[in-house]
């Protein structure tokens, strides 16, 4: 077997370039909806490029938010008790929510109306119709709607797709895409967050919900919009003392007219981990993690020569989800059609899911229609 090394070195200059031009423009000022979600502490703790202002956290959480201030430093003037304080006292142009999933339409139907675009914190909505409630309002009042994963901005998955575009690994078949951790518990993660995280009817489901929306989001994108034939999905409660409430394995198989791919989602990892495989007719692609990537083309029955790849980071403002809404918002960029953080992707990942839930309650395939 022959090993190639390959470091990609990519835009080095042009990044900081990118920033120093942006802090000359205004910043977006977005508004923080929810502690609750640990995910929060990505703009709270988010090195300031000049792109965006916090102009307002809602938390009715007192002590939440104190903990929070003082970790991070945020004045306690900016936090407001309800989204109607908020507004009553400051203008956001956009809001970021990190409360609970459910709560997800609440902020949609409260923010649209008023023109304010929104960005949610992954999966887009607890269940398929409060999706399509979201969407109506999204689409009725004309703003974005964006849905948050960290893979998105994984250099790892872009490459991964620029190969598969441009022919590396021939006709794809087969696309493997694992996600998750030890578990919430076992985690140590805060009890605000386990308190709905570990909640069936604030978070939809268990891992199914938290992890098997990465690999329905990224086969979404690689289809390029296109729709699964069919789900299949089997769940199980691997540790019943510490989710008793919901599943903490699935497994979930999409099939498509010419490929299909399996979706591990787990809080039963060892390590934590959110990789992707993807296997075609002449070589296969391991998106290892956010930066390392390597390509595998095909000799012989069980041979291979491999090329290794450690990537740098995306340009701005392609490498961060607030530099990307700020771009947004400020018609600097578009939403491309089923893109990773696009409404219409994350429609079809909800679709998804919930086949995926009722595939795993009956035992069944479910054709997508």
């Amino acid at each position: 077997m022959k090993k190639h090394i390959l470091t990609s070195m990519i835009l080095l200059l042009v990044i900081p370039i990118q920033m120093n031009c942006q802090s000359n423009k205004q910043p977006l000022k977005l508004a923080i909806i929810g502690l609750t979600h640990t995910h929060v502490h990505w703009i709270l703790g988010r090195e300031n490029t000049g792109d965006v202002e916090i102009v307002g956290i809602v938390e009715p959480n007192r002590e939440l938010a104190e903990r929070y201030s003082k970790q991070h430093g945020f004045s306690m003037d900016l936090v407001y008790e309800s989204m109607e304080e908020l507004v009553n006292n400051s203008e956001p142009e956009a809001v970021a929510a990190f409360g609970t999933i459910y709560e997800h339409l609440e902020v949609v139907e409260f923010f649209a109306p008023k023109g304010i675009h929104v960005m949610v914190e992954k999966p887009l909505a607890v269940s398929l119709e409060h999706a399509r409630a979201m969407e109506e309002l999204a689409k009725k009042h004309d703003i974005h709607l964006l849905t948050n994963y960290e893979t998105t901005w994984y250099p790892s998955n872009h490459k991964a797709r620029e190969m598969l575009e441009e022919g590396r690994i021939g006709e794809m078949r087969k696309v493997i895409v694992r996600d998750g951790h030890k578990g919430p518990r076992k985690l140590g993660i805060d009890e605000e967050f386990l308190d709905w995280l570990l909640d069936p009817e604030q978070n939809g489901a268990g891992a199914l919900m938290d992890f098997g929306c990465y690999g329905a989001n990224l086969m979404t994108w690689l289809q390029n919009g296109k729709r699964p034939l069919s789900v299949t999905a089997v769940t199980q409660q691997l540790q019943k003392d510490n989710n008793p409430m919901v599943d903490d394995e699935a497994i979930i198989i999409l099939t498509y007219e010419n490929s299909n791919c399996v979706i591990q989602a787990s809080w039963n990892w060892p390590i934590g981990r959110k990789d992707m495989e993807i296997y075609g007719l002449e070589a296969a692609i391991y998106a290892d993690n956010r930066n390392d990537l390597r390509l595998r083309i095909a000799e012989g029955y069980d041979g291979f020569e491999q090329e290794e790849f450690n990537l740098e980071e995306r340009p701005y403002p392609y490498n961060d989800p607030f530099s990307y809404f700020a771009a947004l918002v400020h018609k600097e960029i578009e939403v491309l059609p089923f893109s990773l953080s696009s409404l219409e992707n994350n429609m079809i990942v909800m679709e998804i899911l919930q086949a995926a839930m009722q595939s795993a309650r009956s035992g069944k395939t479910i054709p997508l229609k």
